[in-house]
């Protein structure tokens, strides 16, 4: 009988090993059919091994996006902010001495010899008025005063001696002038052309400048046609 169950108990551990799983296989494989995981760490400066590290240059109080709004909203003066900030002509005038270009140039007395005068501007007025133009600058006086003046008030020392010129010529050189910007301006739009390394639209970003000079030009055009019939 010892024979017989010696060769039952040798079966059993047999069996049983058969069906053991092999520990070193079965690791190996899990270890190969595992899926990679990506990595999720985000980093300021894009992971580039040459951009500079922000917290070693950068105070903690303003480091990443969500601090430094925080830090802009409790530091900075919410009236000083370029949102309230309101741009100052009179100062910028001064400082730029337009006045003293306008005599010296001589504007004004050209001005006078095409018949625009003080007396003609005041005849305007109502007739600005029914077109609605002076209820227009009202209502937006922020928008033009921080938008419109700069883009008038800044380029005037180079603006200033071609108005001279062309108020030697007559009413026909401003309306040359304001055909060229809204040519200019439409030629931009159409061809969809966009400013080398920044991708905006030249049509809209010049548009700020071409637009309200097409206006001006031609404004002052029509009112030096105006004054010569009088």
């Amino acid at each position: 009988m010892a024979p017989l169950s010696n060769l039952l108990l040798i079966s059993a551990v047999a069996s049983a090993s058969a069906f053991a799983p092999s520990t070193p296989v079965t690791q190996t494989a899990r270890v190969q059919t595992r899926p990679a995981q990506a990595d999720t760490k985000v980093f300021e400066n894009f992971g580039f091994d040459f951009a500079e590290d922000q917290t070693e240059n950068t105070a903690s109080v303003i480091l990443g996006e969500a601090r430094y709004k925080q830090w802009v909203g409790e530091v900075v003066d919410p009236d000083n902010s370029f949102v309230n900030r309101q741009y100052n002509v009179i100062r910028r005038v001064r400082e730029l001495d337009l006045l003293g270009q306008t005599a010296e140039l001589g504007i004004l007395s050209k001005l006078e010899k095409q018949g625009l005068d003080l007396a003609t501007i005041e005849s305007l007025l109502p007739q600005a008025e029914k077109l609605g133009l002076l209820s227009l600058v009202a209502n937006n006086q922020q928008l033009l005063i921080n938008l419109v003046a700069p883009l008038l008030v800044e380029p005037a020392p180079l603006l200033l001696p071609a108005i001279a010129g062309a108020l030697d010529v007559g009413p026909s050189a401003f309306y040359l002038a304001a055909a060229t910007l809204a040519g200019t301006e439409a030629f931009l739009l159409v061809n969809n052309v966009e400013v080398p390394f920044v991708g905006l639209s030249a049509g809209v970003l010049l548009g700020l400048l071409l637009v309200p000079l097409t206006v001006v030009t031609g404004g002052l055009g029509v009112a030096l046609a105006s004054a010569g019939k009088k």
